[in-house]
């Protein structure tokens, strides 16, 4: 028993070292050559780091790992995937931080999770379905959306008839990452609450390719409304 925790306490020493590394693609590189079901488990626990960057990595190491495991082992990424939606059902007891943004990750990657796992994504957008009310969780799943558009814009069909709706939030990362995730998505429906926003002198952060980056809710939102009025008709 004690050989298993320390081998526990190495694993974790070994996986938070390549999340502080300075050069984090060859750190992901070494994580997804890891056992993967071995190493979710402290990638996990990092998803509540007190440092913003370690979290942020432990998103993106834990979305390949899934990818990963997927192609070889589908059974335990569903596990993983299942365990991400249990952290956000109420009855799990805890918050579910980062989960939205593995979630998205993991099926930005592989096209099979999405396919499994898109409906229950969508889902915590609809006030008939999962919805999530914390905000810090909806700057999450916002985080997810776009993440999600980037790769490809069918993947977040059925989530447009919902973005509308997170514009008028209170909080300024949630507006902000709506407005960012709208323009992306194509989001046509969500141009009359742009609008709104284009005076929203707010600021927020938003973690995209590996960098923080701060940013208005106004010139997100003209961003947007230029990304929608360039599409085609």
């Amino acid at each position: 028993m004690e050989r298993e925790l320390t081998g526990g306490r190495a694993l974790k020493r070994r996986v938070l070292g390549l999340l502080r590394a300075d050069d984090f693609s060859e750190s992901l590189a070494e994580l997804v050559e890891m056992p993967g079901r071995q190493v979710i488990n402290p990638l996990f626990s990092f998803l509540l780091n007190d440092n913003e960057k370690i979290r942020w990595r432990a998103v993106l190491a834990m979305g390949a790992v899934i990818e990963h495991l997927a192609d070889s082992d589908m059974q335990g990424a569903r596990i993983t995937m299942r365990r991400l939606m249990w952290s956000l059902n109420d009855e799990s007891g805890g918050i579910g931080w980062g989960a939205p943004e593995v979630m998205a990750e993991a099926m930005a990657r592989h096209r099979a999770l999405a396919d499994d796992y898109l409906s229950v994504f969508c889902s915590y957008a609809d006030r008939e379905g999962n919805f999530l009310e914390y905000e810090a969780l909806q700057r999450g799943l916002l985080w997810g959306v776009i993440r999600l558009a980037r790769q490809d814009r069918e993947l977040v069909r059925d989530m447009i008839p919902h973005l509308p709706e997170y514009l008028k939030s209170g909080d300024p990362a949630v507006r902000g990452l709506a407005a960012w995730a709208v323009g992306i998505a194509g989001a046509v429906n969500a141009a009359p609450g742009l609008k709104l926003l284009t005076d929203d002198d707010a600021e927020f952060r938003a973690y995209i390719d590996g960098e923080f980056h701060k940013r208005s809710v106004k010139d997100t939102a003209r961003e947007a409304l230029a990304l929608l009025e360039s599409q085609p008709v």
